[in-house]
């Protein structure tokens, strides 16, 4: 046996299921019927409100090009979504 051999028969590898993302959590939330608002995706991720705003505008519509409407809900809350999302 060599030394590779006895490494990995005695610490077997496992394969691991993907994790998600922020990235992942933040479009899903988008996805949803009715959006998200700023308190959900700060919950979610555990920013505060100017890195998620951030992450919106940078990410969300720049990097991945996707068409994120702002609509105001309940007042002043800002609702985020997806155009076009299913």
């Amino acid at each position: 046996m060599t030394a590779k051999s006895k490494v990995s028969a005695k610490y077997p590898t496992k394969s691991k299921p993907p994790t998600k993302t922020k990235k992942d959590v933040i479009v899903a939330l988008l996805r949803r019927k009715n959006g998200a608002n700023l308190g959900d995706l700060e919950t979610a991720t555990g920013w505060q409100a100017h890195s998620v705003r951030g992450f919106l505008s940078g990410t969300v519509r720049k990097k991945l090009g996707l068409n994120l409407v702002v609509e105001k809900h309940d007042g002043d809350k800002q609702h985020y979504f997806l155009r076009g999302a299913k």
